[in-house]
């Protein structure tokens, strides 16, 4: 929990929900909304970018603003689902937990170690929750990968590899000011990687320690289109994350295989849609839902947003507990923090950052 009090449930009327940011990602958390719009009411979308506020107006019907504060002030919202660039979720977080609302951010929930913290410190201290959106882990592939490590039936793991061979044009950078920033965006780890190092050690297990190099070998941009970075686990399996955004013509791969003593696993296809190998030493149920499982995708989104959606309701319900929360998010983003920190430094990072 991220609380140190719970607030009250919402179980008479539907939540109020509004949507700050109506960019590329927005159109997923529409999406979700309008499937469950038997427990949702879009009370508002905000964006400073009149085209694109336009456009989600039109598609939603929610009344438009274009500032944070005029939102949280008319629409009475009980969660804001924040779409912006990265580097604006820290002091949005921090402004709309003051307002009394409850906060679903997309990933990376900050671009910044000190960052993250503080918004986990503002919702505990407004006692409000912190989602952070880790919609992959509701993919039906990686349930099932989760699954056999909760049973222990990869035994010992001993390596692990996560590959993510996206393509992104200069024109994708060119298509904002803020990508391809420090500031706001991120790079090739932090932003497009984000759910896959994510996989690290909600998978795996806690992270011991990184060695990682990063270069900016074909973009105009301030931060990395590509990288490596050398992984070992307390439980002392190795791996690597293996990361660019310079693949020819397009995406190509987003995998993670794991090898064991007792299993071999590997999720692959364009966004971990599609399981390519499964083979453990014990025989379990869950072996013939693997081809049911696997689905196809040009999407590197993925389909899991509602399924996100649906924890959060439940949460607000009263009903449940969150499924990544803000010191979850912490974890995913204290080991990306580590790997620019290897990289910047050229020399291996411990984990915990402190203690």
């Amino acid at each position: 929990m991220n609380l140190t009090r719970s607030p009250a449930a919402i179980t008479d009327r539907k939540i109020r929900i509004a949507l700050l940011g109506c960019g590329r990602i927005a159109r997923n958390h529409i999406a979700a909304i309008e499937q469950h719009q038997d427990s949702l009411d879009l009370v508002g979308v905000c964006d400073n970018h009149p085209g694109r506020l336009l456009e989600a107006v039109e598609k939603t019907g929610a009344a438009g603003f274009t500032s944070l504060n005029a939102m949280l002030r008319d629409t009475q919202a009980d969660i804001v689902a924040i779409a912006t660039p990265s580097g604006l979720h820290p002091a949005q977080t921090i402004e709309i937990a003051a307002s009394g609302c409850h906060v679903m951010t997309e990933k990376p929930m900050a671009t910044r170690w000190e960052d993250g913290k503080h918004m986990v410190q503002a919702c505990d201290a407004a006692g409000v929750h912190l989602f952070v959106v880790k919609q992959n882990r509701h993919n039906a592939t990686l349930q099932l990968l989760k699954r056999a490590m909760e049973k222990r039936r990869f035994g010992r793991i001993h390596m692990v590899t996560i590959n993510v061979f996206w393509s992104r044009p200069q024109s994708y950078y060119d298509s904002a000011p803020w990508r391809g920033t420090w500031e706001f965006d991120g790079g090739a780890f932090m932003n497009q990687a984000s759910h896959y190092v994510d996989l690290l050690d909600w998978l795996i297990g806690p992270v011991e320690s990184v060695h990682a190099y990063t270069a900016t070998l074909a973009r105009n941009i301030e931060v990395e289109d590509s990288g490596v970075a050398l992984v070992k686990w307390r439980s002392g399996a190795i791996g690597s994350v293996n990361v660019t955004m310079l693949t020819y013509p397009k995406n190509l791969e987003g995998s993670i295989t794991i090898l064991g003593e007792k299993g071999t696993a590997r999720v692959g296809g364009v966004a971990v849609n599609d399981i390519q190998h499964w083979e453990f030493a014990e025989p379990d149920a869950d072996d013939e839902l693997i081809k049911d499982a696997s689905y196809q995708t040009t999407s590197v989104y993925g389909y899991g947003h509602p399924c996100y959606y649906e924890n959060v309701i439940k949460v607000l319900r009263g009903e449940a507990e969150p499924d990544t929360d803000g010191r979850e998010g912490l974890r995913s983003l204290e080991v990306l923090i580590a790997m620019y920190r290897s990289a910047r430094d050229s020399r291996r990072v411990a984990l915990p950052l402190e203690y």
